[in-house]
């Protein structure tokens, strides 16, 4: 019995000096790698900062720069130890790949939110059309995109779509051109037509000065003559004066006796000789 502890105490202090001094080091060098890896993901926080990267893919950046960072430093401690990593490193990277493949449709939803994160074709509260719906981004995840119809339906657009596919980013710049067409009867006189169209777009403060407003006489149709009307105003007031110009055509052309046609067809009859 006394044996059996003196050979277990010398295989224990074998033991000791053999890995201990290893142990210790290891010890220390997650200690200081752990430090290390904070310090570094604050500098790279205030980086990214500076260069205006949205919070949610700031968030996702960091955390995966901490699980990979972590990760080399655990392979590397362990190695310190003595374990072998080859298997592991293998396992690792067998999962990986398997990983890969049964989520791809995940990650390429992933990477198209990493791209539409860091280069911007629109941000949230920006009025977009894509995959056929139209409505205001109320939020920008890293899988998904969360768009508001304007008639208040909740749209959820999978990232992978919208960063390989046409968008539509409906008032990304600060102005915009109102295309408007009305039609008169052929009987009336198209030069006070024409007067009273300019008339309304001088006396709406909304409508841009420049580019000056056009009024064109744009068709010979079957009932009308239309007339196209184009005027720029702030991307804001778009639906506003598109909707109000309309009104104020039809009380003014009611006053000057100007003739909106609806479609209508001649039908003669001839007498049998």
């Amino acid at each position: 019995m006394q044996d059996n502890l003196v050979r277990y105490g010398d295989k224990a202090a074998e033991l000791l000096m053999t890995y201990g001094p290893k142990f210790i080091l290891a010890l220390v060098t997650l200690i200081i790698g752990l430090w290390l890896i904070r310090l570094l993901q604050r500098g790279v926080d205030r980086a990214m900062d500076r260069a205006k990267i949205e919070p949610t893919l700031q968030r996702f950046l960091l955390s995966l720069t901490s699980v990979f960072l972590k990760a080399l430093l655990f392979v590397s401690v362990i190695t310190m130890i003595g374990v072998e990593t080859t298997s592991i490193i293998a396992m690792m990277g067998a999962a990986g790949l398997a990983v890969g493949l049964a989520l791809q449709g995940s990650l390429a939803n992933f990477a198209g939110g990493v791209l539409i994160l860091l280069f911007k074709p629109f941000k949230v509260g920006d009025v977009i059309e894509a995959q056929g719906f139209l409505g205001t981004v109320r939020e920008i995840q890293i899988f998904n995109t969360i768009l508001t119809t304007l008639d208040n339906q909740r749209v959820v657009i999978p990232n992978g779509l919208l960063s390989n596919d046409c968008i539509k980013n409906v008032f990304a710049e600060p102005t915009r051109r109102v295309d408007m067409t009305f039609g008169v009867s052929y009987e009336d006189d198209v030069r006070k037509v024409r007067g009273v169209l300019e008339q309304l777009l001088e006396a709406d403060p909304r409508i841009l000065a420049s580019p000056t407003p056009e009024v064109y006489v744009a068709e010979h149709a079957n009932s009308s003559v239309n007339f196209l009307v184009r005027a720029w105003v702030e991307s804001g007031n778009y639906w506003p004066v598109y909707f109000d110009m309309h009104e104020q055509v039809k009380i003014r052309f009611d006053s000057e006796q100007i003739t909106i046609p609806f479609p209508q067809r001649d039908v003669h009859f001839h007498q049998a000789q």
